[in-house]
């Protein structure tokens, strides 16, 4: 028994570590503070909604994503390979980038002149993707479920657990963006610029081990 829940427990951290850098929801927190202004009502409504769209989008990446490649006869080694080098190019973007980046920049010039009903249907598109979870939170996840197990019963296991990891994900999301104005205040502009270096450290491991066991697959079935 041990031996089956130690491993779960991993993977179930395995899901926020991996994707809560790459996602870096204290970047996004300026851009969802600039579009709810100082309405609270609608920062907890709108951080709900956002929250809940990632989640879904995570956990599709996380259970389909492989499947979806395997169509078009794209290995699971290579999709760990090809998700390794994304994260980690996130990775070291994000150590060394100096400017906002324009995905930003753009959503708070479509967002800062919306009505409130406007903003909530627009929850999605660009505040849920490419904002929160943009092309390298979809690689991630999909190089996260190529590693779940094939055997059905260990399969539904993993699959209950990617969904546990996403809601942790979510979790941190919601509690971010809907107290991100808070959130700003309190860390400030160096600790935040400190935080998000370690992220992109730890991140930048994680893109070299999906990289690293891809590869070793690889040579594994070429010989």
């Amino acid at each position: 028994m041990e031996a089956l829940i130690i491993p779960m427990l991993k993977a179930l951290v395995l899901v926020p570590v991996t994707l809560l850098p790459i996602i870096n929801p204290l970047s996004a927190a300026p851009v969802f503070a600039a579009t709810v202004g100082g309405d609270n009502a609608m920062s907890k409504r709108l951080a709900r909604q956002v929250a809940i769209n990632s989640f879904f989008v995570v956990v599709v990446s996380i259970l389909v994503g492989t499947y979806v490649l395997a169509l078009f006869g794209i290995s699971i080694p290579v999709v760990r390979i090809g998700g390794g080098l994304l994260v980690a190019a996130t990775a070291w973007r994000m150590l060394h980038s100096t400017d906002d980046d324009d995905v930003q920049a753009a959503v708070v010039a479509k967002t800062s002149e919306m009505s409130y009903a406007e903003v909530v249907r627009k929850s999605f598109l660009p505040l849920t993707f490419p904002l929160t979870t943009g092309p390298g939170t979809i690689a991630a996840s999909i190089a996260l479920g190529s590693q779940m197990p094939n055997t059905p019963l260990l399969y539904l296991a993993g699959a209950l657990v990617a969904a546990a990891g996403a809601a942790l994900v979510a979790v941190v999301l919601y509690f971010v963006f809907a107290n991100s104005p808070r959130v700003l205040r309190s860390i400030g502009p160096i600790g935040m610029l400190v935080m998000t270096r370690f992220l992109a450290f730890i991140l930048l491991c994680v893109g070299i081990q999906f990289i690293w066991t891809g590869w070793a697959e690889l040579n594994a079935l070429g010989q």
